[in-house]
């Protein structure tokens, strides 16, 4: 499976269609979303082309591929316009035989990965910041933001494929790429 990682979309219809064509293109399997979906918060600045009713209806088209968890931002009135579950803390993945943690990163962070065996891989967004490395048996991936990075970084997302997590800009330049070791 093909697996596009996106997080902290924070209403922006203009960057998530963007993610769309290349979904489309790259012909993915699933899209994962890790949370803040749709509200911008209040501490964040408008984001380009902001239209949470636009990213209602371009995520419902695709909403038997997306796996979805819950961010800080996102509320139950949400989860009233989306067509698929975005409530969840976390969701876990199980992609031959490898664990993958999908989470918003605001109650799981780097500092807080629940215990599991094996190969696993911890995905979290939160912070807009793009984060990849491997910490004993499990790669940490935050794909950071679509719509607002931090830090005057790109916008970015994550690509997972046969124990490969890359890090790509929204313009698809490779900025890292690691293998899940034994």
């Amino acid at each position: 499976m093909k697996y596009m990682i996106i997080s902290d979309i924070h209403g922006s219809e203009t960057h998530l269609q963007h993610m769309l064509q290349i979904f489309e293109e790259k012909q993915y399997d699933f899209l994962v979303v890790l949370g803040d979906i749709l509200y911008h918060g209040p501490r964040n600045p408008l984001p380009e082309g902001h239209n949470p009713q636009g990213v209602v209806k371009l995520l419902n088209a695709y909403a038997s591929k997306i796996i979805a968890c819950r961010g800080n931002c996102d509320a139950e009135v949400d989860q009233m316009l989306l067509d698929f579950p975005c409530l969840s803390d976390y969701t876990l993945i199980v992609d031959d035989g490898i664990r993958l943690f999908a989470t918003h990163g605001h109650i799981y962070h780097p500092e807080n990965i629940p215990p599991a065996k094996g190969k696993n891989i911890f995905l979290y967004g939160h912070t807009h910041l793009w984060e990849l490395k491997q910490h004993g048996n499990t790669l940490i991936c935050n794909p950071g933001s679509i719509s607002l990075p931090k830090e005057n970084r790109p916008h970015t997302y994550a690509v997972y494929e046969n124990t490969i997590l890359s890090i790509y800009t929204r313009d698809q330049e490779l900025l890292a790429s690691c293998t899940l070791s034994e």
